[in-house]
């Protein structure tokens, strides 16, 4: 299996995993998003995906075709984060040769970066400083010199994703652990995907909810993996809420990744 194709599998396992709570998944679709819209961006995302694998461009452009064409559909933002750990992963090969990429990157991988944030609609935190609607944006960072790796320094504090480019894959890495310690079975992505929302306040619940939210939701998701609330009722909640933990969706897509480099099968 090549690299970009273990990619594409990573984010077909993440979706169609079942439950995980207040997200898309076989059995859940949102009015706007559904499962279909997440299988398309896994499919046409491929050529991105090959191009990385062959170190063809640098990885701000790459996240930037990867989102352009994983965008024409009407779902709105499927897999801007995934992307993002995706495809220094799949260009470096590991964790070890992401964080080298993450670590050479330029100005030039900045402003795409953010080119491709403008058109995903990502759902943001308000800074009074490096707004991405703002049209001088990307002339400011040329001004600062700011590479990407700087950007995801600078959003580290506020978004969970970015932290995984500053802190060498720690919650990826963590995730794929988890994979591997639960062995070949049904379950075992949705068990990950749960063990990571007990213990890291989401960051996209966040920035959509508030801080109180994503703190209670992690509490409540501890509360089902230490067997003290039912699954199917707080999966329920979440849903009518509209509470869905997008961020530890991405870090598990990049967990399956990882692990399925690493010799774990999803094939039961």
């Amino acid at each position: 299996m090549t690299r970009a194709e273990r990619a594409q599998l990573a984010m077909m396992l993440e979706v169609c995993a079942y439950p995980k709570p207040g997200n898309v998944d076989r059995c859940h679709d949102y009015t706007r998003t559904r499962l279909e819209h997440f299988l398309a961006s896994v499919i046409l995302s491929r050529p991105a995906l090959e191009r990385a694998e062959r170190g063809e461009g640098k990885v701000g452009e790459l996240i930037h075709q990867a989102v352009s064409l994983a965008s024409v559909h009407s779902g709105g933002n499927t897999h801007f984060g995934a992307f993002l750990l995706l495809i220094p992963l799949v260009m470096g090969g590991d964790i070890p040769g992401a964080n080298r990429i993450a670590g050479q990157t330029t100005v030039e991988d900045a402003i795409a970066f953010y080119r491709a944030f403008q058109k995903s609609r990502v759902r943001v935190i308000p800074s009074h400083e490096l707004d991405v609607d703002d049209p001088g944006m990307l002339e400011e960072l040329r001004t600062r010199n700011m590479n990407l790796y700087d950007v995801m320094l600078y959003s580290a504090p506020r978004d969970m994703v970015a932290r995984e480019w500053v802190n060498g894959f720690q919650l990826t890495r963590r995730g794929a652990d988890l994979i591997h310690a639960a062995g070949i079975r049904e379950g075992v992505i949705a068990e990950a995907f749960l063990s990571l929302l007990a213990s890291e306040p989401d960051t996209f619940i966040e920035k959509k909810h508030g801080p109180e939210v994503a703190g209670a939701t992690m509490r409540k998701a501890r509360e089902v993996r230490d067997g003290v609330r039912d699954l199917a009722a707080f999966d329920q909640e979440c849903i009518d809420r509209g509470i869905n933990p997008g961020s530890i969706a991405d870090i598990i897509i990049a967990s399956i990744y990882i692990a399925l480099g690493e010799g774990w099968t999803w094939d039961y």
